[in-house]
């Protein structure tokens, strides 16, 4: 039997349900999450949602699982560049990262600063620590990946098989202003 957990921005006025075990947890080092994160920390009311040493972590999820019950009109989607062929959104109404999208992924990339500390799930990789001046700043605990690795790639492929390589999509009301 899965596990539903129900999940939401700060204030609450977003939910979301997630079914399921995550397909991976991974901190990313690249430097467009770590631009992005600069950005998203800088808005008014802002949660902290970065490591003490500047990842960014994710619990990546099957798009089929995750399901908003309440508050979608409230996110926004900020690209970095107009053709960035990703898009992360963020909660309008108290300015909450919630998830990265890859154009054309069959997953999501929920913000780890969702689950409340208690149940968050354990990271299990470091992905991109080669975009890092000083990748020693990271401790040890999990493996610090240059880049990703082919065991990475196979739990998303085994995740899209699972799926029947279905795409779902996701309409976001609108585009975060900054």
């Amino acid at each position: 039997m899965s596990t539903t957990t129900h999940l939401s921005c700060t204030c609450g006025e977003v939910r979301l349900e997630v079914t399921g075990p995550p397909i991976i947890v991974a901190e990313c080092c690249c430097n467009s999450c770590r631009a992005a994160g600069d950005k998203f920390a800088a808005l008014a009311g802002a949660p902290s949602f970065r490591t003490p040493y500047g990842t960014t972590p994710y619990v990546l999820e099957r798009k089929d699982r995750v399901r908003f019950v309440r508050g979608a009109e409230q996110l926004r989607e900020f690209r970095l560049t107009p053709d960035s062929p990703t898009r992360r959104v963020v909660s309008q109404c108290c300015n909450t990262p919630m998830f990265l999208e890859f154009k054309g992924g069959h997953w999501l990339s929920l913000y780890a600063g969702l689950w409340p500390e208690e149940i968050r799930p354990k990271v299990d990789v470091r992905t991109m620590a080669g975009d890092l001046a000083d990748p020693s700043v990271l401790p040890s605990d999990v493996p610090n990946l240059k880049g990703q690795s082919g065991g990475f790639f196979v739990k998303l492929l085994w995740a899209w098989v699972a799926m029947g390589f279905r795409t779902p999509k996701l309409a976001v009301a609108g585009e975060l202003r900054l």
